[in-house]
């Protein structure tokens, strides 16, 4: 028996499946710090031109306790990490696990700490880092855990403190790991020589440490790792210099000696092309040019101030700068938004619109989208925004989410969020200390 169907039932269910092929192969997950790579850059199609009116749509509102930690997203969960206070500076940080859809908890692991010595006791501060079937958390005090992404099983703990004669930095245990094959790397500033250490992913056995911590430790850095002058390469932004290691065995490539105020290595260094740009709110810009024969860099030009007021190129805070073309275009130590010319740091223009207060420590986090970015300042609005040499194109704003956090001076509101929302499956997942939510970016 044949069975005949309409050539234009045919057409439209093709269409249909093609549609819907679409949206899957343009779908994508957020599974570390700044999205996969660690790159500020999200690539979904679908995606909304301005805000609506009314304000996003937002899916589910989850109840959670305080914390700097952005989320991440993979294979349908959530992931992120709190604190709840005890008593004085004592108290209980976890990692949730929750389902995409709908924001409900499917497990929780918790452990106790004391925020004795850390700057802003708020909660923890590194971004979840999944990989396949586990995830990876680092608490403010240097608690590390490996658990299953399914269940919340605890695989392996490293305290790093205890098990590497750590000090805790002046704002806490920033860094999130980052896994490479069968290693994942950590910023852990052991004494005396544990600086950065690689673990067995599976096991937790160490597999290699490296840059001595007796001069200054850790900082708050973000390992990241990129492919320049025929090698792989593991970028280490620490207190004393940049540093470029063998993500396989630890062996120093090469470093660049750049000496940072307070531990103030918080901006992810940016790579484009030869181009290796790292910026900190004391002490300012530095551009690297990294050799295209061999693993090597040199530096091609650094501010001149360590003034965190009188600032002549980029002195970020919180927020990574992005490079486009042929500019830099990142927020400054007062909140300026400023585009400086890639290959000198000449200064072209610089706003305060976006994030609409200056004040010390104003900043806000930007992520590439097409020919655009999207915005979050610290006030709890989310931005689309076109950057280019001749200004500052705001298309739409919104309010997305209360902020909640003690910024340690006056602000209009009083409180800021300082925390890097995760962008994922045509959504926005954004926390405060009060609640993660899960907000709709598809286009209508």
């Amino acid at each position: 028996m044949k069975i005949f169907v309409s050539k234009t039932r045919s057409i439209a269910s093709s269409a249909l499946l093609l549609t819907l092929v679409a949206v899957t192969l343009s779908a994508d997950d957020w599974p570390e710090f700044r999205g996969k790579g660690r790159l500020g850059v999200w690539t979904e199609t679908g995606i909304l031109e301005e805000f609506p009116e009314e304000g996003l749509d937002v899916r589910w509102r989850t109840p959670i306790h305080h914390g700097f930690a952005g989320p991440a997203v993979a294979d349908g969960r959530v992931f992120v990490t709190d604190f709840e206070r005890a008593r004085g500076l004592d108290g209980t940080e976890r990692i949730l696990c929750l389902e995409e859809e709908t924001g409900t908890v499917l497990w929780t692991q918790s452990w106790e700490v004391s925020y004795l010595g850390v700057s802003w006791d708020e909660g923890p501060r590194a971004t979840p880092t999944v990989d396949s079937d586990q995830v990876y958390a680092v608490g403010a005090t240097g608690v590390m855990t490996a658990l299953r992404v399914d269940t919340g099983e605890v695989l392996w703990r490293t305290r790093f403190v205890e098990d590497f004669a750590a000090e805790i930095p002046q704002w806490g245990f920033s860094s999130a790991p980052i896994v490479d094959g069968d290693r994942v790397i950590t910023l852990v500033g052991g004494t005396p020589d544990a600086k950065v250490v690689a673990f067995d992913r599976t096991t937790g056995e160490e597999v290699w440490r490296a840059l001595s911590s007796v001069e200054a430790g850790a900082g708050v850095g973000q390992p990241v790792i990129i492919e320049a002058g025929g090698a792989r390469q593991l970028i280490i932004w620490h207190p004393l210099a940049v540093s470029s290691l063998d993500p396989m065995t630890g062996e120093v490539y090469w470093q660049q000696p750049f000496k940072v105020g307070y531990d103030m290595t918080v901006a992810t260094p940016v790579r484009r092309g030869s181009d290796l740009f790292v910026t900190t709110f004391y002490d300012g810009p530095m551009m690297l040019g990294l050799s295209n024969d061999r693993p090597d860099a040199e530096m091609r030009w650094r501010g001149n101030s360590n003034s965190e007021i009188l600032t002549d190129g980029l002195h970020a805070v919180i927020g990574t700068p992005i490079i486009k073309g042929e500019h830099i275009y990142g927020f400054g130590s007062y909140g300026q938004l400023r585009c400086l010319v890639a290959a000198t740091g000449e200064r072209v223009w610089e706003t305060q619109e976006a994030t609409g207060e200056r004040a010390r420590w104003s900043s806000a986090f930007m992520v590439q989208h097409a020919d655009r970015v999207f915005i979050n300042n610290d006030r709890g609005d989310l931005i689309i925004a076109k950057l280019s040499p001749e200004g500052y194109e705001e298309i739409s704003r919104t309010a997305l989410l209360k902020p909640t956090s003690r910024p340690g001076n006056r602000r209009e509101l009083t409180y800021v969020n300082w925390s890097h929302p995760a962008y994922a499956n045509q959504h926005i997942i954004a926390r405060n200390d009060e609640e993660i939510i899960s907000a709709s970016l598809a286009a209508k």
